[in-house]
C-alpha cells in the first residue's frame, strides 16, 4: 500500500506558520513524541478534553462501496477544528486513519505505520493505493501530541471493496 497525500495550500500554510512561530524545542518534542512511548504510562500523559457534541466521520467513500484504487478518502469533522500536530489551540486535533487495523490503545500516542496513518499537517483527505479486496477504514482524532482526546473521538468503521484491476 502506498499513500499519496494531497495537502491543501492551507495545510502548507499551517505548517509554515508552526515552523516559524514555534521554538525549536517544541519541534523536537513533537517529532520525537513516539520515542518515549514504551516508557510512558497512560496515567502520566495529559489528556485533551473535547466537546461532547463533536463528530468525526468519513465523507467518502461510503460504507459498503466498491471503489477502484487509488481511493481518495475524505475526512469530516463537526464541532471541532483541525490544527497540525504540535499546535495547541482549543477544541482542535488532527486526523489519524486506521487501515485494516484494530483500535490501538486510546490513552497513549497513536502508532505511526502503514496501517495507522498520521495527518499531522492538518490534511483532510488522502489518496491510497489499496490492493484488491475488502478494507476497513476508521478515523481517530489526535491532539497536538497524537493522543486521542478525552473521551476519544472516533468515526464509524467502514468497509470498502477494491475490485481486481482491469487488463
Amino acid at each position: 500500500m502506498s499513500v499519496r497525500n494531497h495537502a491543501r495550500l492551507s495545510s502548507i500554510a499551517w505548517v509554515a506558520l508552526v515552523l516559524l512561530a514555534s521554538p525549536p524545542a517544541a519541534h523536537a518534542q513533537s517529532e520525537h513524541a513516539h520515542d518515549d512511548d514504551a516508557s510512558a504510562s497512560a496515567a502520566d500523559l495529559p489528556r485533551t478534553p473535547r466537546p461532547a457534541d463533536a463528530v468525526l466521520y468519513i465523507i467518502a467513500p461510503v460504507d459498503g462501496e466498491t471503489v477502484p484504487s487509488p481511493v481518495t478518502v475524505r475526512f469530516g469533522l463537526r464541532g471541532m477544528g483541525v490544527a497540525p500536530a504540535g499546535v495547541e489551540f482549543p477544541d482542535t486535533g488532527h486526523h489519524h486513519l486506521l487501515i485494516d487495523a484494530a483500535l490501538p490503545p486510546l490513552d497513549l500516542p497513536l502508532p505511526a505505520n502503514e496501517q495507522n496513518l498520521h495527518f499531522g499537517a492538518g490534511q483532510t483527505e488522502v489518496t491510497l493505493d489499496l490492493a484488491p479486496g475488502r478494507h476497513a477504514l476508521q478515523l481517530i482524532l489526535g491532539d497536538k501530541n497524537h493522543i486521542p482526546h478525552a473521551p476519544p473521538l472516533l468515526s464509524d468503521r467502514i468497509t470498502i471493496t477494491v475490485p481486481p484491476s482491469s487488463p
